[in-house]
């Protein structure tokens, strides 16, 4: 690594988390936003796709995370283009555990054969021999669902074995679940829905940070009341920022295992959520919005 690439990973905000032997800076990218409207088909301008993609690494950023079924297919191929061959120090995390229908629903498809096939799908997309790490998205959209995920958990702990995976995370869980998953692999990451008004997880969150493992809160402005909204808004506009530059300022104050993956197909975008991120919240502010939840 030289000097430059040192100084740009440690001048983003909230520096970088080790979870097991992966350094990640806490600030990532989520290429989910890529794909056309719904999530599906091609951006509506590759070009400037595939440049927020180089944009992100060229800023620092260590940590992307994607899965297969985004487009179908179009982010890692996206990811592909634009960043291959990948700098040593990038980790692309992907998910597995659910497709995509034709109304555009997000169905499990959790057999031990289907996340066999979508590890291979991950692979041939993103142009590697192994994952860094893949999710095992287990609940819903934004909760968890009860249940073991013993045999999924299992199926993708063999495919670490042989080598195709270096590191499992698990996605959309609760607590009970990520015991069981640690009972058969190590787990370094939980992806699951947080934010300032979406607090369900704060006890999730202390264990994960005593255990050393990341957490990684999506969508961090959904599912607001007005009123919830309305106290965001009103500390935005005194301390001079927008609502999500206080979000994510929030989050990464919030806890130091707390890694964001904030989405954006503009480049423009991708450098406001960087320079948004690192507002320092000043304790009035995080007593209010620590309120909100």
């Amino acid at each position: 690594m030289t000097d430059r690439e040192t100084t740009t990973r440690s001048s983003l905000p909230g520096g970088t988390f080790r979870t097991g032997d992966l350094e990640l800076t806490r600030v990532g990218y989520g290429a989910m936003q890529l794909a056309g409207p719904g999530v599906f088909g091609p951006p509506a301008d590759r070009d400037e796709a595939l440049a927020v993609l180089r944009a992100a690494v060229e800023a620092g950023i260590t940590h992307i995370d994607t899965a297969e079924f985004y487009g179908p297919h179009v982010t890692n191929e996206l990811i592909r283009e634009a960043l291959a061959p990948y700098p040593d120090d990038l980790h692309i995390v992907t998910k597995v555990g659910a497709e995509r229908d034709a109304d555009g629903n997000w169905p499990h498809a959790r057999s031990p054969q289907q996340l066999r096939d979508q590890v291979h799908q991950n692979l041939r997309s993103l142009g590697v021999e192994v994952l860094d790490i893949v999710n095992l998205r287990v609940g819903g959209f934004d909760r968890p669902e009860p249940g073991s995920l013993a045999e999924q958990f299992g199926t993708l702990a063999d495919l670490q074995c042989e080598g195709l995976i270096r590191h499992l995370g698990v996605s959309t869980v609760d607590a009970e679940q990520l015991a069981e998953a640690q009972t058969i692999a190590p787990v370094v990451t939980v992806q699951n829905f947080y934010n300032i008004a979406n607090r369900h997880d704060d006890a999730l969150i202390e264990q994960t940070a005593r255990d050393g493992i990341a957490y990684v809160p999506y969508f961090p402005l959904g599912g607001f009341t007005p009123l919830q909204s309305g106290v965001l808004a009103s500390v935005a506009a005194r301390l001079e920022a927008t609502p999500l530059a206080v979000a994510l300022a929030w989050l990464l104050q919030r806890s130091p295992n707390i890694l964001l993956i904030p989405g954006t197909s503009s480049v423009a975008h991708l450098r406001a959520n960087i320079a948004g991120a690192a507002l320092v919240l000043p304790a009035d502010a995080v007593r209010e919005l620590d309120a909100v939840g």
